[in-house]
């Protein structure tokens, strides 16, 4: 299916936050409760709709181990979206938001659309940190907010929708050099002129994650490594 633009994300955050499920809600609109633990990284991608016209999504979940953060930092480059993801039933995961925003600055794209994003929301019974908290976060650093839940899905199609348009609008503000791949946009097939800011997020074809993994713990699509 042909697009106008490709964008690449990576969702970073703590261990445990909850990234994979947002991923797997936005691929394939579903829930898993029980997840295995993000050796390296993995891979999603899906087609969206923004203002009428067909964007690709090319999304890289990274694990959260401390173990693999130099592994991580290699995927921050070339990068257009960043989802920076808590829990807000464990007060440290936010605690650790800063840092994660330091690494992603020094080591991706300074223009970087970044969303911050407090997870597990369905779990407001156990909230740790207030949503005006995350709000005030996302505020001081320039950022994008919103609480979301994998679980419900609530918010989880509108932080990537979101994300997206803001990458819209940097492309017709001339923030962004389209034609230097390492902004994390590509030109795809079916580009238009005059692409505008968007303004809603209308759905269009998915695809969720491929099956197979290769030894570097990468996901892999047609038996190569995606990039």
């Amino acid at each position: 299916m042909s697009y106008d633009y490709l964008f690449k994300y990576i969702i970073i955050g703590d261990t445990g936050v909850g990234k994979s499920c947002l991923l797997l809600q936005f691929t394939d609109k579903r829930f898993q409760p029980v997840h295995d633990l993000t050796i390296g990284v993995e891979f999603g991608a899906r087609m969206v709709s923004i203002d009428g016209r067909p964007i690709k999504l090319q999304i890289w979940d990274t694990a959260g181990q401390e173990s693999f953060r130099s592994i991580t930092r290699s995927y921050y480059r070339g990068a257009a979206g960043a989802l920076l993801v808590y829990d807000i039933t464990r007060r440290e995961t936010f605690n650790h938001l800063m840092s994660w925003l330091e690494d992603a600055r020094q080591h991706g794209n300074p223009d970087m659309a970044v969303m911050v994003i407090g997870n597990k929301c369905d779990l407001s019974h156990r909230r740790a940190v207030n949503k005006e908290e995350g709000e005030q976060f996302a505020k001081e650093n320039g950022l994008l907010f919103l609480e979301t839940s994998a679980r419900t899905s609530q918010n989880a199609e509108e932080a990537f929708i979101m994300t997206a348009a803001k990458i819209l609008q940097n492309i017709n503000e001339g923030i962004f050099n389209v034609s230097d791949e390492s902004s994390g946009i590509k030109i795809g097939y079916g580009r238009g002129q005059g692409i505008t800011g968007a303004k809603d997020g209308n759905l269009g074809q998915k695809g969720g994650l491929s099956p197979a993994k290769n030894r570097n713990g990468v996901r892999e699509v047609n038996g190569r490594q995606a990039r």
